[in-house]
């Protein structure tokens, strides 16, 4: 597989995107986030080539829940692909940078009535729409504004995924959805189909991220694809759009080879096509919303070593970030790889052949833990080392916990580096507070 990104050594430093990381540590601080640019156009074009052009009526909405600013936004546009976003922040941000609203669409499991305004009043492509009492509201807010809201209906295949408990979706107990069985979704539907201020083009389901086969889609569309049948026969709902969903899975480490997206699409489209013909279905506009496959495998997050402590059977590595910038192992168990980048081929660290290593943060919790079974050479306070794959709920679920200012985002591409988010600043992590 052809590489994505420029990981070669200059002057024994690690470089991403072609630029020296050391560099872009001195240069911009860390914790930093550094995205390679060429490595997300890569993918949207992917989608493009082995999805888009190749199956006709078709979508692709990056989840902006991943990671979204005002340049990833600008950068989903240029490259011709939609945006679900899942808040009046997401939203906002997207329309900030004038990203075409028809191309925008609004999911959630707990939308306020607030953020349906806002969405209808802006004119967003589809409301995704996951409870009974947000059609009244969208009907409402529609008929203010005067026009028709086209939305569609997510349903809960009643699948459980192959992957973390916190990140699976599509389980019958999910808080996501409508279940398939039962009187909610048709009432829903019936309701829709009505109104004279909604438009219902079809379903949603998710299934759960970070899946690294096909099974568990194959799974839900079966399902699915015998509620179309039953609701055109019952109601004379036709599915004009059926989203998929995202959940593409991520690598860890850029020495595996990326999961390349036909290899989820060319499944997925082969048995809609089959299933459509079977049940005597038109073919829906088919809809994927690729999120942490776009954006995860860009990043590489460099930290400074502050200090390391050895004790028997574990050494650990403490650095000047942690869970403040990346939450997700304390979460939900992450898997990392890191780099040092003054001596990426180094011998890996082991001192007693059971040593354990683990790269761990500088927050105030003991599960303030980056890797916990770190594989690194011989370091020293003050050398830099990189996360792989840490581009996607890292920026985005980062948060001032212990006062920590957020790190700054740089994207890196051809040997050039650009700023896109400043760090925090001390100024920033006391603005709007007020004194007693």
């Amino acid at each position: 597989m052809k590489k994505e990104c420029s990981k070669i050594s200059t002057h024994n430093n690690l470089t991403w995107g072609g630029v020296d990381c050391q560099k872009l540590a001195d240069e911009f601080g860390t914790p930093l986030y550094v995205y390679d640019a060429g490595i997300i156009k890569s993918r949207c074009r992917e989608l493009r080539e082995t999805f888009l052009e190749r199956w006709p009526n078709t979508r692709i909405r990056y989840a902006g829940k991943a990671f979204l600013t005002r340049a990833v936004a600008e950068l989903i546009n240029r490259e011709g692909l939609g945006l679900d976003v899942v808040s009046m922040g997401e939203l906002f941000t997207a329309l900030s940078v004038n990203f075409p609203v028809e191309r925008i669409e609004m999911n959630g499991n707990a939308k306020s009535h607030e953020e349906i305004s806002y969405a209808v009043s802006s004119g967003v492509g589809r409301i995704i729409v996951d409870h009974p009492d947000e059609l009244k509201v969208i009907e409402e807010c529609a008929k203010k504004f005067g026009h028709v809201q086209k939305i569609m209906i997510r349903v809960t295949p009643g699948v459980d995924a192959h992957t973390h408990a916190y990140i699976s979706t599509g389980q019958t107990d999910s808080k996501f959805g409508f279940p398939l069985d039962g009187p909610m979704l048709t009432d829903a539907i019936n309701y829709a189909m009505k109104s004279e201020f909604i438009d219902i083009r079809g379903l949603h389901f998710h299934v759960g991220s970070q899946l690294f086969d096909t099974d568990d889609y194959l799974k839900s569309l079966a399902k699915i694809l015998e509620l179309m049948k039953r609701l055109k026969g019952e109601l004379g709902f036709i599915t004009h759009e059926l989203n998929i969903g995202g959940g593409f899975g991520a690598v860890i480490n850029p020495s595996v080879p990326a999961m390349r997206s036909e290899f989820y699409t060319d499944k997925i489209m082969n048995a809609l096509y089959e299933g459509c013909k079977n049940f005597g279905l038109e073919i829906p506009c088919a809809i994927f919303e690729p999120g942490r496959w776009v954006i995860s495998e860009a990043c590489l997050t460099l930290y400074r070593v502050e200090n390391i402590k050895e004790l028997p059977g574990i050494t650990y590595i403490a650095v000047n970030g942690g869970m403040a910038d990346n939450p997700r192992f304390a979460l939900y168990n992450a898997e990392y790889d890191a780099v040092a980048i003054a001596n990426p081929d180094g011998k890996i660290y082991n001192r007693e052949g059971n040593t354990k290593v683990s790269v761990v943060g500088k927050c105030c919790e003991s599960g303030d833990i980056l890797i916990d079974n770190a594989k690194l050479p011989l370091l020293k306070a003050g050398d830099i080392i990189g996360l792989y794959n840490s581009g996607a709920y890292t920026f985005s679920m980062s948060s001032n916990y212990n006062y920590l200012q957020r790190p700054a985002v740089v994207f890196v591409e051809n040997g050039e580096a650009k700023l896109v988010v400043e760090r925090q600043s001390l100024d920033d992590l006391i603005r709007g507070q007020r004194d007693y």
